[in-house]
């Protein structure tokens, strides 16, 4: 079991609908973290089944999974280590295809 530091923050992560099952419906919850990943590990302790439907058998964030801090896509930044402060906002958002 990691061991964090004292300096972990409250982050809040928006949950698409289509997730929500797996917080009981909760549409907001909120973990202590530093960066996306350590957040969305949290999630996944919290609420287990986020990983798998997060990650592929790589490790790697799903391609339709876009991952927002506050407005600015994770992909865009430095990913899964962007770093994260208190009162951030994270939004899991599936892509949706269409046209």
């Amino acid at each position: 079991m990691a061991t964090y530091n004292d300096h972990d923050m409250a982050v809040k992560i928006r949950v698409p609908g289509a997730l929500r099952q797996l917080t009981r419906g909760a549409a907001i919850v909120e973990v202590d973290a530093n960066d996306v990943s350590q957040a969305l590990h949290e999630l996944d302790d919290k609420y287990p089944g986020f990983r798998e439907r997060l990650y592929d058998d790589k490790g790697e964030l799903r391609q339709f999974i876009n991952i927002y801090r506050n407005d600015e896509d994770i992909r865009f930044g430095s990913g899964l280590k962007t770093p994260l402060k208190d009162s951030d906002d994270l939004s899991i958002v599936p892509a949706v295809a269409g046209g």
